[in-house]
């Protein structure tokens, strides 16, 4: 090839601006930000309708754990047995006689606190039952409490 055009080929590849221009940049910029406030509050929504069905299924396998344990021996655990009554045999009086482990061990509600155990029950011969997020009795929305009657 002739040297004089490679030069000018060669002039022209290093005045080629590369990267993005200013434009580019804002044009994409603005759709992330478009993108991200249609997203976010539909997950942020959905964290909490998953949290109440996780407590939902917790509460259901507790009571069902609960009436093998009624199968087994005749009566639920007493209050002061309690749910642990389903890991751990009972040495408080009623011992029962045919326990064995009816879970390996007891979960804590979506939002880290125990779930109660009420017996007698106030909506049911026994309750289970989350408090909520906000780990109070009562409450509505995310707050609410989700037990054995619903």
């Amino acid at each position: 090839m002739n040297a004089p055009l490679i030069a000018h080929l060669a002039g022209i590849r290093r005045h080629r601006p590369s990267g993005f221009t200013l434009i580019e940049l804002m044009v994409v910029l603005v759709i992330i930000g478009v993108l991200a406030a249609l997203i976010v509050p539909n997950v942020l929504d959905r964290t909490d309708d998953a949290r109440a069905t996780a407590a939902r299924t917790d509460v259901h396998n507790l009571m069902q754990a609960l009436k093998l344990y009624r199968l087994d021996n005749q009566r639920y655990p007493t209050p002061e047995q309690g749910l642990q009554a389903l890991v751990q045999r009972p040495s408080t009086p009623p011992v029962p006689a045919n326990w064995r482990p009816y879970l390996e061990k007891l979960p804590s509600d979506p939002w880290g606190h125990p779930y109660q155990y009420l017996n007698p029950g106030i909506r049911g011969v026994v309750d289970v039952m989350s408090l909520g997020a906000d780990g109070a009795s009562g409450g509505e929305g995310k707050n609410a409490d989700i037990g054995s009657w619903q």
